[in-house]
């Protein structure tokens, strides 16, 4: 895999940083309990939670590994997940609001890092399926998935 110029910012970067994460999360969880597809699956949700969220996000596109230093990095974020029996619905709404949050946040609109964006979407949806399901594979001590210009980590299932 040929890895990018290191002069070539990181996902994380040219979205903004963590002030544009922080943005799009704001904007995104103030849409949730009025949206009747979210609204129960995020009923109840902490305060924090969009900071926690965009603290997953800075890691996960590029930046400071701070929720794996505070939070239990990827293990911990595939526990909140089970059990909650996510829907296809729900998955696919969750996206479609975040894009639009994404907008109104001002996040850069360049085909190039929405495209990591929105793929990166995808990915982290469809394993919310999977670890909300009724047989999710195990939480293991797996490092926070990074996504970067051209590139994704590949999931190895753990199971035969």
């Amino acid at each position: 895999m040929t890895r990018p110029d290191p002069a070539t910012p990181s996902i994380y970067e040219w979205a903004g940083g963590m002030d544009a994460l922080r943005r799009l999360t704001t904007v995104f969880y103030a849409r949730v309990p009025g949206d009747p597809v979210l609204a129960p699956v995020f009923a109840g949700m902490d305060a924090d939670h969009p900071e926690h969220v965009a603290v997953w996000l800075a890691e996960v596109f590029g930046g400071p590994a701070g929720y794996t230093a505070h939070r239990g990095g990827h293990p911990h974020m595939a526990r909140q997940h089970l059990g909650r029996a996510i829907t296809e619905q729900q998955r696919r709404r969750w996206v479609e609001l975040l894009l639009d949050a994404a907008d109104e946040a001002g996040l850069p609109t360049d085909p190039e890092s929405r495209a990591v964006f929105v793929y990166y979407l995808e990915w982290g949806t469809r394993m919310a399926l999977v670890y909300s399901g009724e047989d999710p594979p195990a939480v293991d001590a797996a490092d926070v998935p990074r996504w970067g210009w051209g590139q994704t980590p590949p999931w190895q299932p753990d199971r035969p």
